[in-house]
């Protein structure tokens, strides 16, 4: 039997009578949850596998430090989350030194939760991209007959060659397609821009068939139709959905705390009302939100803040699928 990976989260969850319901006395421990939880997160606090230099494994602790400064009531959707039950799983124990093998807690861990709990969405804290690979690869393990699409909202490609880099943060799409475990045509990625992505990479891609869609065309036919089409055609080929947010497909300025930051990216807005729609789509199974470093954030956090309004957004979106 595999040992299980996850830690419980160390932090109070204490909550006070009459207090106005804010997001860190709303998430409950995964053990403390009676019955089938409506969203499983867990964290895979590694940085060690990307390319550049990386403080993303803080992101999975700063991450629920924010919440005390979210309530849990949306005020632009007139929706109040707190009945959506979360659970939280805690996070991956990492090897000290070892890459290879902390990437094989994620994915045993992945496999585990999905396993356990087959009817619930999962939404992985990254940690570098190298842990999407992890995490599918998982998802993979407990489902081998089932096909998987993935939706990538990024700057990067990330079809980089880990023969030269092992498996690192710019090589996860590669390494699942090369593996066979999705197709490239089952990939759509959203948000590809400017002069981030060198040409042999672009050649990868459409040997492969991944669908790139440019930030610049989605934004000629509407960020959320493009994000609604995509999930439409996914949704037609493939099982189920994954959904993977690099967080560096935010312009700089919207979001410093990343370790590929660059220009012309999309804004908080955009992506915020990306995630809305994403939420919404019944074939999302699973998300995962990564590339976020809080040691390139400024003294207010923002790109920390933004990433729980994301993932936030996200919820809303689960939630008012269940209303409708």
């Amino acid at each position: 039997m595999k040992q299980n990976w996850l830690q419980k989260p160390e932090w109070s969850w204490n909550r006070s009578e009459g207090e106005p319901t804010y997001v860190h006395n709303w998430v409950r421990p995964l053990k403390e949850i009676e019955g089938i939880p409506d969203l499983i997160l867990y964290g895979a606090p590694i940085s060690r596998s990307s390319i550049s230099v990386s403080g993303a494994s803080l992101y999975p602790s700063e991450f629920r430090r924010m919440w005390k400064g979210f309530a849990t009531y949306n005020l632009d959707e007139d929706v109040d989350l707190s009945p959506h039950r979360i659970a939280d799983a805690g996070d991956v124990a990492m090897h000290t030194t070892d890459i290879m093998l902390s990437h094989q807690r994620i994915q045993e861990a992945t496999a585990s939760l999905v396993t356990e709990y087959a009817q619930t969405v999962t939404c992985m804290i990254g940690g570098d991209h190298s842990t999407t690979a992890c995490s599918v690869r998982g998802i993979k393990d407990a489902f081998p007959n089932e096909t998987i699409g993935i939706l990538q909202l990024d700057t990067h490609l990330d079809v980089r060659d880990p023969a030269e880099l092992g498996p690192a943060n710019g090589t996860p799409i590669r390494q699942l397609i090369d593996g066979g475990i999705v197709k490239g045509e089952h990939v759509i990625n959203i948000g590809l821009h400017g002069y981030f992505n060198a040409k042999p990479l672009i050649d990868y891609a459409k040997e492969h068939q991944i669908q790139m869609v440019t930030l610049k065309q989605a934004r000629k036919h509407g960020v959320v139709e493009t994000i609604q089409q995509a999930l439409k055609n996914l949704s037609t080929k493939v099982d189920r959905v994954y959904v993977t947010v690099d967080m560096d497909v935010l312009d700089i300025s919207m979001a410093p705390g990343v370790p590929a930051s660059t220009p012309g990216g999309m804004t908080a807005t955009e992506l915020f009302d990306a995630l809305l729609e994403i939420g919404k789509h019944k074939g999302v199974k699973h998300i995962d939100f990564v590339c976020l470093d809080p040691s390139k954030d400024s003294s207010v956090a923002e790109t920390v803040k933004t990433g729980v309004y994301a993932w936030l957004q996200f919820v809303t979106g689960r939630v008012c699928q269940k209303t409708t």
